[in-house]
């Protein structure tokens, strides 16, 4: 199984690219407090039918352009 990760729409304004943000939670590894953080992915959306908000799964894939290595796979 390819890898997959859950995310936000936070933009939608390229041809055929919408922008993800994932969030993870980690810990710091000497006072092991627990934060988050993110990380932005570009992913391809063939029709443009995700809107900024849409909380999607995106999963990797082959690369697609210079920073497009992702693909959304649905709406959750």
């Amino acid at each position: 199984m390819k890898t997959q990760l859950k995310g936000v729409v936070v933009s939608d304004k390229q041809d055929k690219t919408v922008v993800v943000r994932v969030e993870s939670l980690k810990e710091h590894p000497r006072y092991k407090k627990r934060y988050t953080s993110h990380k932005r992915y570009k992913a391809h959306d063939e029709k443009g039918e995700f809107k900024e908000g849409d909380s999607v799964v995106i999963e990797q894939t082959r690369p697609l352009s210079k920073e497009k290595k992702w693909r959304v796979i649905k709406k959750i």
